[in-house]
Parts: structure tokens; C-alpha cells; sequence
């Protein structure tokens, strides 16, 4: 069988803002085993060239194909897309198999199956092993009703088999680097880059979380083979920079430790940025020496709220002086901090986004990220907003970037001013100005101006979009009456045990 594997054109302002672009780690990870049985692969990475639906269409047909298969990280900011494309592609291909897969509907089959004919099957959790054998099966002829994590569609209605259980080694599954043409994609201002998991998963509860419980269990890669194929990625592609995707990398310090130790023994010139929790960073004091040494230069540390209040409510297990002491460990070890602040939890008035900006200026971190409180409806923070009102209509703009919540006792426009005004206030700050034009470490000053030069287009991107492009509800609706009532109960995507061969059909609903 011909398998494409389509990264579709993503609209968000992180993807159509920079120049730089980062391969689709899912898909290549699936493309992997599939290039090991022998299937015939390729990859149309519609998203890094800016393809439109119609140029998408072209580059896929391009070639003869009998099974599309779209993913993309974005995954519910994309969705509306990718349904599209999908019934362009059936109606020009009618026998075209179409596989879609992600975290959106590995929790929203049904309605991703209902809403859209031309899609054929739902690879619900984790895709490397489900994915092939389903190809296996339909290259085959055989039934594959009893294959676990996959979802299609039937007479009555969407079906379902029994949940996935998921991959207990990720070491058994290789990532598919070939691809890719390497020289194509690039990271913090030119530099060649690709983006890995040393783990999946995180064992903390955040309640706003829409990967943790997507990923099931916090698992790790062998620490020597993973650094090992860091390393040939370097020597044998010239990768220079390693973007982190998990939610946890560091989530055990022995392994973390080992994996640093290997990929210093390697000795390849690398460049490595993620994101990690605070506690971990303060927990690690002793060895931040070896984060320097393996090539760490920034780590974005998931603070989300300066309010203590706040950070028990949405059950992040973190304090405020253990955030401000990661900044401050970073920063003695030569690692520039970067503090995400999420607007859209609690705040009630003026007063809250002052304390904010106040309680930010204090942590005194290199670099901010404010993003959105988005609700995502298998998580326990959907529930706890479900009679907020709704101003984003469009759920492309889904994407932490843009207000989809409406904030009680503060009006929208004073919520984005508010976010503007932040960002501003920190990222001008004497302190952080000097950062940025006269680090003596030329490794960070080039970070901080790269990242400056980004959020300059996105800060005037942002604002032109809210004055003059932006389209609210003129009567907005409560959450779970636009977008259904709560899935909480189906937050863990993947059975941790022996999965059964159980088949559940259910009908959509509109």
C-alpha cells in the first residue's frame, strides 16, 4: 500500500509567524515502523510549506496513494482543517483510505466520524502500533474490527474497539528522520533543528492539561540510545538544535542524569530547549552543571499563575517560592528562564492582572509566554468553566493564543489590553533589555533577540488581528452548550493493561 502521511497547513500565529519550522514528530514516528514493514511512505508537510487546500491537494495526488493519513500537534486548533481536506480528498479519490489521528479525536471520534464521511477510521491514543497493524490488516484483507484503539464508522452509527494499551518501550519504535530533507527545517533563527520525546506522559494533575491524561502514564526512552541518536542526527544531518515536546523530560532525575552524562560523552556541539516543571529544576540544584555541559540553553518553566490560590486550584503542585527559585538556579548556571503566564482561570477584576504583572516583575525570568486558558473537554478544568461564556466562535483560534473564555467582571477588550500590556512591561524592563543587546554570552544574547524579534511580529500580529479581523459571539454562549457536557471521565486515552478485543458502537448525536 502507498501511504501519505499529510501535515496539514496549521493557522495558528505560532505557525504562520516565524520563518523557522519544526518536522511533525508524530508523523514521523508513525512513519517509522510503517518503513520497517515494508509500506511505501512519504510525507507532505503542508504546514512548513504554506500550502493552501488546493496546493495541499495537488502535492498529496501527486503521486499514486491509498492511504492519506493527517495528524498534526495542534491537534483541536487544527481539526476544522483537516476535515476539510479531507472531503476534498474523497471527492476527488473516492476509494482513498483516510486515517486521521491526534489528541482532538482520539477524544472526539464520534463526532469527528459523524461530521465528516470522507474520514474511514479514528486512530484513538498513541499511533506507532495501531497504526501499523491496522495497515497490516487492510493490506491484508483481514478483519480488523477487533484491532484495539481505532474507531470508524458503521450503519448505526460511530464504533469503536477497546482502548489501546499503551507502548510500555518506546525504544521498540523508531522515528522515521528519512523523511524529511533535514536543511528544510530549522529552530531559534535558522539554526537546522528537529523536535523529540526523551518521555511521554506526566504523573502531575494540572487540571487544564489536555496532553497529560492523553499520554497515560510518564514513560522514558533509554537514556545512552536516545543521546546516541541525538548525537547521529548530528554528525550524519547537521542537526544543531534538540526541541524537547514532552511535558516532563526531567520527571526522573536518574534518568535525566544518565542521559545528560551520555550526551556529554558524545561530545556533538548541540543546542537543547524544553519545558519542565520548576520543582525539578530546584529539586536538580546539584547537577544544573550537566543541564550546561549536555547543551541546555533555555527551558520554559510551566508556572501558569503567580497566585497561590490559583495554582491549587488548577492542582499544579507547585509554590511560588519554588518557581521563583528556579529562575533564579537557571540563571546562575548560565540557562535562560522562560515563565508562562495563562490568563483565564480566576481573575475577577483589574486588580488581578496587576498582581500578575507586579508578581511577574518580581520572578525577574529572561522571557514570558502568556497564552489563554483553553478548555479541552476530557479535562477536569472543562467542567469547572462549563457555564462560562464563550467569545471565540472559531475553534481554529483554539490555540492558547487567542481569548475563547470570557472573563468575568472584565471585559475582552481590557483582558487583551491587559495581556499586551504585560508583555511589554516585563519584556522591556531595563534588566531585560540588557539581557538582550549586551549579554556577554553570545549563545544567549542570540536566543534573547531571536525570541524579541518573534514576539515583536506577533505582539503587532495580535493586535491588528483583535482591532480589525477578530469576531466574537454578540450573545455568547455557556461552554458545554456550544461544545457538549464534560468527558473527564475519559481523560486517560490508553488501557495500562492487556487491552480486550471488546467492540463498542454508539451512535453520534448531534
Amino acid at each position: 500500500m502507498r501511504i501519505c502521511l499529510l501535515n496539514p497547513t496549521h493557522t495558528a500565529i505560532g505557525s504562520r509567524i516565524p520563518s523557522d519550522h519544526l518536522p511533525p514528530l508524530g508523523l514521523l514516528a508513525v512513519g517509522g515502523p510503517l518503513l520497517d514493514d515494508g509500506f511505501a511512505v512519504r510525507l507532505v508537510d503542508a504546514d512548513r510549506a504554506g500550502l493552501d487546500a488546493r496546493q495541499t491537494l495537488v502535492a498529496v495526488l501527486a503521486e499514486p496513494v491509498d492511504v492519506v493519513m493527517m495528524g498534526h500537534s495542534g491537534s483541536s486548533s487544527a481539526h476544522r482543517t483537516v476535515l476539510n481536506l479531507a472531503l476534498r480528498l474523497k471527492r476527488l479519490h473516492p476509494r482513498l483510505i483516510i486515517v486521521c489521528g491526534g489528541v482532538h479525536p482520539t477524544y472526539h471520534w464520534q463526532e469527528t466520524l459523524a461530521q465528516c464521511k470522507a474520514i474511514d477510521f479514528v486512530v484513538r491514543g498513541e499511533g506507532e502500533r495501531t497504526t501499523r497493524d491496522l495497515l497490516r490488516l487492510l493490506d491484508a484483507g483481514a478483519d480488523w474490527r477487533q484491532l484495539p484503539g481505532i474507531a470508524w464508522r458503521e450503519a448505526d452509527g460511530p464504533a469503536a474497539s477497546a482502548k489501546a494499551t499503551m507502548l510500555e518501550c518506546l525504544d521498540d519504535w523508531r522515528v522515521g528522520w528519512e523523511l524529511i530533507a533535514h536543511e528544510n527545517y530549522s529552530y531559534w533563527g535558522g539554526m537546522r533543528a528537529v523536535v523529540v520525546q526523551f518521555s511521554r506522559g506526566c504523573p502531575y494533575l494540572c487540571s487544564y492539561c489536555g496532553q497529560r491524561g492523553f499520554w497515560t502514564r510518564w514513560r522514558h526512552r533509554d537514556p545512552a540510545r536516545f543521546a546516541a541518536e541525538l548525537a547521529r542526527l548530528h554528525r550524519e544531518h547537521g542537526v544543531q538544535l534538540i526541541n524537547f515536546a514532552d511535558e516532563l523530560p526531567t520527571g526522573s532525575r536518574k534518568a535525566w542524569r544518565a542521559f545528560l552524562e551520555a550526551l556529554i560523552a558524545q561530545n556533538v556541539p548541540l543546542t537543547l530547549v524544553g519545558s519542565t516543571r520548576a520543582g525539578d529544576i530546584v529539586r536538580d540544584a546539584d547537577i544544573l552543571h550537566l543541564y550546561k555541559r549536555a547543551g541546555v540553553i533555555r527551558f520554559l518553566l510551566g508556572i501558569e499563575s503567580y497566585s497561590q490560590a490559583t495554582l491549587a486550584a488548577i492542582r499544579k503542585g507547585a509554590t511560588q517560592s519554588e518557581d521563583r527559585e528556579a529562575i533564579r538556579l537557571l540563571r546562575q548556571h548560565g540557562i535562560l528562564s522562560m515563565a508562562s503566564c495563562v490568563v483565564g482561570f480566576d481573575e475577577r477584576s483589574d486588580a488581578d492582572f496587576l498582581r500578575t504583572l507586579r508578581h511577574l516583575r518580581d520572578y525577574d525570568p529572561d522571557q514570558i509566554q502568556t497564552l489563554y486558558a483553553t478548555p479541552h473537554r476530557w479535562t477536569p478544568f472543562y467542567g469547572e468553566v462549563a457555564r462560562r461564556r464563550v467569545l471565540e466562535p472559531d475553534t481554529r483560534k483554539w490555540d492558547y493564543k487567542h481569548q475563547v473564555l470570557e472573563t468575568p467582571g472584565v471585559p475582552a477588550w481590557r483582558v487583551f489590553a491587559w495581556v499586551k500590556f504585560i508583555e511589554v512591561a516585563v519584556q522591556l524592563r531595563p534588566k531585560a533589555l540588557w539581557r538582550t543587546f549586551f549579554n556577554r554570552d553570545p549563545d544567549q544574547a542570540h536566543a534573547m533577540r531571536w525570541y524579541t524579534a518573534i514576539g515583536r511580529k506577533v505582539w503587532f500580529h495580535e493586535l491588528a488581528e483583535f482591532l480589525f479581523r477578530r469576531r466574537h459571539f454578540q450573545a455568547p454562549p455557556a461552554l458545554e452548550d456550544l461544545a457538549g457536557s464534560s468527558m473527564a471521565d475519559e481523560e486517560e486515552s490508553m488501557a495500562v493493561g492487556r487491552a480486550r478485543g471488546r467492540v463498542v458502537r454508539l451512535v453520534a448525536q448531534r
